[in-house]
């Protein structure tokens, strides 16, 4: 507090009343539209934020506003999170903006995050609270537009999954001002008749606004205080709201939520086949097990019965009748291999017996000689022929068969040089055919 006679200066008034206004309003959300905005190269933003009444000076630094990922233009309506300050050069109270968007989306966007936490704070969103979706599902309830392309998508992928699956809808408005109240109370009604064993809540995509009554707090607590479970399929598989958040189960789209509800028919036939081949491999089974319980009866009957004892026995007394032939068999067998070696001793000490061997040997031996002498003949034969070929290949008749010829004198002297004979000689010139005489009239050296 300032003294009653205390003198200010105008810096000091401008810093109290900064504090005071920092810190008594501190860090405040509000719309209004854009004029006069302008962006210097320091990157800074300056504009007014207006509306019908008033205006106010803003400011948004450079290291806030590139967070924004727009540039406002005049005209445009926004919704800012700003802290109210003074600008102590010129005594004008201001906004320092630090985040700012338009004013459509962000409004909502708020109002769904408080009421996200809100709920989240309640436990509405706990898992606890969570009803299983039945497996058996004999009913579903559709709580939708009836002219919208949800229920169409829904009812397409139920007639082709399960066609005998009963549906019933629950037509409201999923869209405006009374969206979020009809759907309520469609949640309600279906939960005071009962007569489904699960409930589809949900639309088609859309913008935020579009899809905003499944935002709405009356739409979250119809869905929590909801006996029958409650799949919610609201937009496409990016949209997230407040009644996914709520539900027993989120389906991506209303297509997938139809998936999720319904069992596949051709699953349900492979299924169905298979339960059909168990039963058969039961019955099967059992009665494998009663034959071989009946066989083993049958076996201990036909063991026991007295037939079958005087059987065994005759069996047992034809074995041992067998066993004594062929002992019998044997001894005989025994006793005549040993005759057959006494006769066979007796015949070796017999004189006959030797007489017979040693003629088998003089036999051997004269086989033998003759065997040795004809090998020796044939070798003396094949020797003389090769001794015959070598003399005829130096006899002088085997020259002259080769065209050669014998000249003698009149000595009968073989003419072995010109010097032995002279012209008048008389000489004879034997050849293979026959002999030559000639008269030498004249000679000549070689």
């Amino acid at each position: 507090m300032l003294e009653n006679n205390a003198i200010l200066s105008v810096k000091d008034l401008n810093q109290m009343v900064k504090d005071l206004l920092a810190d008594g309003i501190g860090q405040i959300w509000l719309v209004g539209e854009i004029s006069n905005f302008s962006k210097p190269t320091s990157g800074h933003w300056y504009f007014t934020l207006k509306d019908d009444k008033a205006q106010v000076r803003c400011a948004m630094f450079r290291n806030s506003n590139i967070k924004t990922g727009f540039i406002p233009k005049d005209g445009q309506q926004v919704l800012v999170s700003a802290s109210v300050t003074l600008y102590e050069a010129r005594g004008e109270y201001q906004l320092v903006i630090d985040k700012l968007q338009l004013a459509g989306a962000g409004l909502l966007q708020q109002k769904f995050d408080q009421l996200k936490k809100k709920l989240q704070e309640e436990g509405l969103f706990d898992s606890c609270y969570k009803k299983v979706i039945p497996k058996n599902i004999n009913c579903i309830g559709i709580i939708t537009s009836s002219t919208g392309a949800a229920l169409h998508d829904i009812c397409q992928v139920l007639k082709r999954r399960e066609p005998n699956l009963k549906i019933i809808i629950y037509p409201t408005l999923v869209q405006g001002e009374l969206a979020a109240e009809k759907i309520t109370k469609m949640i309600e009604l279906a939960n005071i008749r009962n007569e489904c064993d699960v409930l589809i809540v949900g639309r088609g995509g859309g913008s935020l606004e579009d899809l905003w009554p499944f935002n709405e707090e009356i739409v979250a607590r119809a869905i929590f205080n909801s006996k029958l479970p409650i799949v919610s399929a609201v937009g496409h598989e990016i949209d997230f709201t407040i009644a996914d958040f709520v539900a027993d189960l989120r389906a991506a789209t209303p297509s997938a939520a139809a998936e999720i509800v319904s069992r596949d028919m051709q699953e349900q036939i492979k299924d169905l086949k298979m339960i059909e081949q168990q039963m058969f491999m039961a019955v099967d089974n059992f009665m494998l097990k009663r034959r071989d319980k009946l066989q083993k009866l049958r076996h201990q009957l036909q063991t026991q019965h007295p037939q079958v004892k005087l059987a065994k026995q005759q069996t047992s007394l034809l074995a041992h009748s067998r066993s004594l032939n062929a002992a019998i068999e044997q001894l005989l067998f025994a006793q005549s291999s040993k005759l057959n070696q006494i006769i066979n001793k007796l015949y070796r000490l017999s004189p006959e017996g030797k007489i017979q061997f040693y003629r088998q040997v003089i036999i051997q031996k004269q086989q033998q000689i003759a065997t040795l002498a004809k090998q020796h003949f044939t070798q003396a034969k094949h020797q003389l022929a090769i001794q015959a070929s070598q003399l005829n290949t130096i006899s002088p008749l085997a020259t002259l068969e080769r065209g050669y010829s014998v000249t003698n004198n009149s000595k009968n002297q073989v003419i072995q040089s010109i010097n032995h004979i002279k012209p008048g000689d008389i000489i004879t010139t034997k050849i293979m055919a026959g002999i030559i005489t000639s008269k030498v009239t004249s000679i000549k050296e070689g």
